[in-house]
This record gives C-alpha cells, sequence and structure tokens, in this order.
C-alpha cells in the first residue's frame, strides 16, 4: 500500500485525492493546505487522513511514501525539493515549476534519490490524446503538418502566472507526447487588460524539424469556453474538440494532392493543386477518467521503478518551451532552442 499525501486542496487537490483515495494499491494519508477553510472541506471529505496546515509537517510522516503537489506555481519546487531529499516520489501539477533552473534541480534530485518523478500533464492521458498518438505514431495521417489550437476561456485570473504559463502547458505536453521532439524556435505575443497584471491573452507559435509549425491561441477574457485542435497530416486531418460529449476526436479523409501540369523539362516546376474530400469517421476511445489513468499509471511507476510518460524531463521541455514564449512576448523576438528528441 503505498501511502499518498496532497499539499494543497484547493481547486485541483480535491481532483487528484479523490482518485488516489479510490484506487486499490493507494491510500490518502495526509493532506495539507495553508487555508482553514481548504482543511475543513478536506476534513469532510478525506476521512481517515490527517489534515495540517505545514506542507513540512506531511513531509516528514513516515506513513506517506509519495507526495502529490497541487500549490501554485511559485512554491512547486520548495516543496517538492523537501519531498525528494525525504525520499518522497513526488507528482506535480503543471506548469512543473516557475523556472528552467527549478526543473533542472528537480530532475537532478530525483535521479541521486532514485524517486519518481512525474508532472500532471493530464491531457496526454485522456483517451482522445492517447487515440491520436496511437493514429500518428502508426501513419495514419501521413506526414505531421501542422497543429492548430484555441484554448479559451472566461477566466479563471491567475496573479502569480500570465495566461501562457496557465493554459498553454495542456497543449506544449500534447505536442512533446505526440511528436516526441522539443520546437527548434518560439515566437509569441501577448497583451494584458488588466492594469498590473499578467497577459490574459496571447498566441503561441512554435517551430519544429521539416517544416513542422504549432499554433496555440489561449486567453482568460473570451465569452465561451473553446478547446478545439486541428492536426493536419499529408494524408487525414483530425479535430479534436474537448468539448464535444461524445465523438471528441473526429478523423477527415481530407487535404491536398499536387500534380505536375507537363512532363515537358521546362514545365516540371508547375504543379496543380487539386483537393481531396472523403469520408470523416470518429474512433472510439478510452473513456476512464484521465486522472484516475494517471493515478495508476503513478502508483504503477512507483512500485516497478520506471519512468513516467509524463517524468521531470517532459516537465522540463515544457517549461523550457514557457520561458521562451515568455521572452519572446517581451522582446518581440524570434527564440531559438536547440532541437532534442526524448
Amino acid at each position: 500500500m503505498i501511502g499518498i499525501g496532497v499539499v494543497g486542496y484547493g481547486y485541483w487537490g480535491p481532483n487528484l485525492a479523490r482518485n488516489f483515495t479510490d484506487l486499490p494499491g493507494a491510500s490518502l494519508r495526509a493532506v495539507c493546505d495553508t487555508s482553514e477553510k481548504a482543511r475543513e472541506r478536506a476534513v469532510a471529505r478525506c476521512p481517515g487522513a490527517k489534515v495540517v496546515a505545514e506542507a513540512r509537517e506531511l513531509i516528514a510522516d513516515g506513513s506517506v511514501d509519495a507526495v502529490v503537489v497541487t500549490t501554485p506555481v511559485k512554491i512547486h519546487y520548495e516543496v517538492a525539493r523537501q519531498a525528494l531529499e525525504a525520499g518522497k516520489h513526488v507528482l506535480l501539477t503543471k506548469p512543473m515549476t516557475a523556472t528552467v533552473d527549478e526543473a533542472q534541480r528537480l530532475c537532478e534530485l530525483a535521479d541521486k534519490h532514485r524517486r519518481v518523478l512525474m508532472v500532471d500533464h493530464t491531457f496526454i492521458y485522456t483517451g482522445a490524446v492517447r487515440k491520436m498518438k496511437e493514429l500518428i505514431s502508426g501513419g495514419a495521417i501521413g506526414d505531421f503538418l501542422y497543429y492548430d489550437s484555441v484554448r479559451v476561456n472566461l477566466g479563471l485570473f491567475q496573479t502569480d502566472v500570465n495566461v501562457v504559463w496557465d493554459l498553454a502547458p495542456h497543449d506544449l505536453s500534447i505536442l512533446e507526447h505526440l511528436l516526441g521532439e522539443q520546437p527548434v524556435a518560439v515566437s509569441a505575443q501577448g497583451i494584458s487588460h488588466v492594469e498590473g497584471q499578467p497577459e490574459n491573452m496571447a498566441f503561441v507559435t512554435l517551430f519544429y524539424p521539416g517544416k513542422r509549425i504549432a499554433h496555440v491561441n489561449v486567453n482568460w477574457l473570451a465569452p465561451v469556453k473553446v478547446r478545439q485542435t486541428l492536426i493536419g497530416g499529408s494524408r487525414k486531418m483530425i479535430v479534436y474538440d474537448d468539448m464535444e460529449p461524445s465523438e471528441k476526436v473526429k478523423v477527415y479523409d481530407r487535404g491536398i494532392e499536387l500534380t505536375e501540369v507537363e512532363s515537358k523539362p521546362e514545365k516540371i516546376f508547375e504543379l496543380r493543386v487539386s483537393y481531396r474530400s472523403g469520408d470523416m469517421f470518429a474512433p472510439k476511445l478510452d473513456g476512464t477518467e484521465a486522472l484516475r489513468f494517471e493515478a495508476l499509471h503513478f502508483l504503477d511507476c512507483i512500485a516497478k521503478g520506471t519512468r513516467p510518460l509524463s517524468d521531470g524531463q517532459a516537465g522540463l521541455r515544457v517549461v523550457r518551451a514557457l520561458a521562451a514564449a515568455s521572452e519572446a512576448m517581451s522582446t518581440g523576438r524570434l527564440v531559438e532552442l536547440s532541437a532534442a528528441k526524448k
């Protein structure tokens, strides 16, 4: 039985606590939050778990084998550092840390103490993204050409991070999972409509080797909630709409075909564009809750000593892309990154 401690019982902590409570092989031993109201909720919802105000007390608890950190990102590093140094496994909500240096240090600590370090990149554990990974890896869409995402809603306004650090980690983690490599360059534009507050809308463009491109539109000021992604391939295209109650993923046999107009040498570079419009199908998806799938994966990695899909290195790569996007927004310049496969 793996003892779980949850640090942070505000917005996301209750969801993770609930999943670990319901899983065989895990026991929710402790919950921590500095808010008295949050602790009162934890007492009511987590019977049998010790509820404390200080993370140090939870980490020092000998019955806690793994610490789930769902605090504001600015204190992720300190809580995770203490937990790893105490010999605990760690699951961090996104983004992993507030800086690249902090993420690198946590990866080093996890390796040093031989502990599992995992990041809550929830979307890669959804049935929809797992199916898209299967389609892309299996060559069903042909060559990957582009990724175009709209992730907008009204709120929740954050004060410690801008909209890119809040919403873009979802798309960056999906891209890193689907492609298996980092972008080579990032550009971004953002703006704040609330004086003294971080950017509340932004457009991020990521460039990958082989003329592949990704564009992410994130916004806290949209009148409706939209979670839609288009993925273009040379053979087929995918529409992923997370707001759809069913058929979240649709695959379209649509695209363009280039043919030579004439075979004469002087006409060799003249091409004709034709359009292909075939069938659409919606593949069956695994309906398991993403957090349950993720929690099971975390427990399995602890039991077997294996690396998670969203391990510390994956979290580091996402933080590196976020930092590049922030630099691009502040300078107005394209920020180059070194391309590296997983």
